[in-house]
């Protein structure tokens, strides 16, 4: 792997090749058997909420259709403790809840020593939120205005929106939803990991995230797909694919994360168990 180094206080970039993204899986699944329970209990509790977003929006399939890519968008944000427990792992440290207790302890704790830090994670999960709300309220704007008949149902997308002869309506979808969310991807390759693991700025890590894409154009496209074909295929199990789909994701995140990102010369945050060590 080759590393791009922009400036001396800059986190390093490196170059990796297109099969590096199985090799992320490959590590991901790994740390899941390490630390079964509470990475399946993510997994789990993602499940659950996708279930209440069904049952909520049964009946206004364009809300379901907009709010699965808004889910894509913000689920750097649902696997911060995964990220938690990967970076444990690779310390050597044990991973479990208790290690999520300390790891939110120490966040408390950089709240009232350095509020600023402590935000970072906040405001950008904010971030990402408004952006898949825009996505949700654009997709459903989209389909409301140039759908033929009203769409209710998985059923009528299939019929009057994928499969409607002489209508360009579903692919003008997919453009609309690749251009708003390509740029938001691009800013959260590796932003949430980062946040996490370094003392950096929310527009650090963006401009870090934008970094790697250009230099791994390749290898990062092959990502996204993987990420959408995975979260398609939890979807598609009934919702309980995603109870595997969901940590093997977000602990492969932070392989790309240690693989494409040189972080050493930033400051890190603080350990899970170094609270209270001094002052």
């Amino acid at each position: 792997m080759n590393s791009i180094r922009p400036r001396a206080d800059h986190a390093v970039v490196r170059k990796v090749s297109a099969r590096q993204p199985y090799h992320w899986l490959a590590n991901g699944w790994r740390d899941i058997w390490r630390c079964p329970t509470v990475s399946l209990a993510h997994g789990a509790a993602v499940a659950v909420f996708g279930a209440v977003l069904i049952i909520v929006a049964r009946d206004r399939f364009w809300m379901l259709a907009g709010a699965f890519s808004g889910f894509l968008v913000v689920a750097p944000v649902l696997a911060t403790g995964l990220y938690a427990l990967s970076r444990a792992l690779d310390r050597g440290e044990p991973a479990d809840v208790s290690l999520l207790i300390r790891t939110w302890t120490v966040w408390g704790h950089n709240r009232r020593a350095d509020p600023t830090g402590y935000w970072c994670l906040v405001r950008f999960g904010l971030l990402l939120a408004i952006a898949g709300t825009g996505w949700v309220l654009t997709s459903a704007a989209f389909i409301t205005l140039f759908a033929p008949v009203p769409i209710n149902n998985p059923a009528d997308f299939l019929r009057y929106i994928v499969a409607a002869p002489d209508s360009y309506v579903f692919e003008l979808w997919l453009v609309l939803g690749g251009v708003l969310a390509a740029p938001v991807f691009a800013s959260s390759v590796v932003s949430m990991p980062m946040l996490l693991d370094r003392h950096v700025k929310p527009m650090e890590a963006v401009l870090t995230s934008w970094r790697v894409v250009q230099v791994n154009p390749g290898p990062i496209a092959i990502w996204a797909g993987v990420l959408m074909l995975l979260t398609l295929v939890g979807f598609a199990a009934a919702l309980f694919g995603l109870i595997l789909v969901i940590p093997l994701l977000g602990h492969a995140s932070w392989h790309a994360y240690r693989d494409l990102v040189d972080s050493t010369t930033l400051p890190p945050r603080l350990r899970p168990d170094s609270v209270g060590e001094s002052g």
